[in-house]
């Protein structure tokens, strides 16, 4: 007579689950010794009672084993993230070069190439869109040349802020320092200047020179005056 199944399912005697719990413990002990020895695996078991008391098992070693499962499980956790990010990259890239692809072509239609296709609706789009675009156009050229205006503007008030500022600093100087206004003899006085300075040069630097000359004018008068001829006279 077979031994009936036993439902799964929390024993509530407490004596009756600690004989299970020891029966059972080991008896998968066992089958984990048995499955290392005749299969050659590496096998590790790891049990903790209700009470907080450990029960383990290992083939080889306990610490190597725990050890190569983070390896395995870390490696395995990587890869499927890695999967995981390739397959979102690769729709991305999909979703993009579809995005890539309608800018395109709507490019080429706003450069009128390709209309052939285009209904009345979306030409009459097309040509509100050329429009936005050419008013957006114009409305940012005014823009600049305003501000260019303004700068030139600008510019000119500072221009004539810093001539005004000259201006008072020469008023300034010409209040500090008044001008001394000097006359310019005529050519005839400096002519008839220069003369006298030569012949009173003359005078200082050759006194014999004006002695020779009143003496040779005394003696052509005394010639003169008795009648002899010219050659006497010289």
């Amino acid at each position: 007579m077979g031994r009936g199944k036993i439902e799964i399912k929390k024993i509530e005697n407490a004596n009756s689950r600690q004989v299970t719990f020891s029966k059972r413990r080991t008896g998968l002990l066992k089958k984990a010794k048995e499955l290392a020895i005749l299969c050659d695996a590496e096998v590790a078991v790891i049990i903790f009672s209700n009470t907080g008391k450990l029960f383990e098992f290992s083939s080889s070693s306990m610490e190597q084993t725990l050890e190569r499962y983070n390896i395995c499980t870390d490696s395995s956790e990587a890869a499927a993230e890695e999967y995981k990010t390739e397959k979102e990259d690769s729709k991305m890239v999909e979703i993009l070069k579809d995005e890539i692809a309608d800018l395109e072509t709507k490019q080429r239609w706003l450069l009128g190439k390709d209309l052939t296709g285009l209904g009345l609706k979306e030409l009459q789009h097309l040509e509100q869109q050329l429009n936005e675009g050419l008013f957006s156009v114009k409305k940012r050229k005014e823009e600049l040349l305003m501000e260019q205006l303004e700068h030139s503007r600008v510019q000119e008030q500072r221009a004539m802020l810093e001539n005004e500022t000259l201006r008072r600093q020469v008023e300034e100087l010409r209040s500090l320092f008044p001008f001394t206004e000097h006359v310019v003899p005529s050519y005839l006085q400096c002519h008839h200047m220069d003369r006298k300075n030569v012949i009173v040069d003359n005078a200082v630097k050759y006194p014999n020179l004006n002695s020779n000359r009143a003496n040779e004018k005394r003696d052509s008068d005394t010639a003169l005056h008795l009648g002899l001829p010219t050659d006497v006279r010289h």
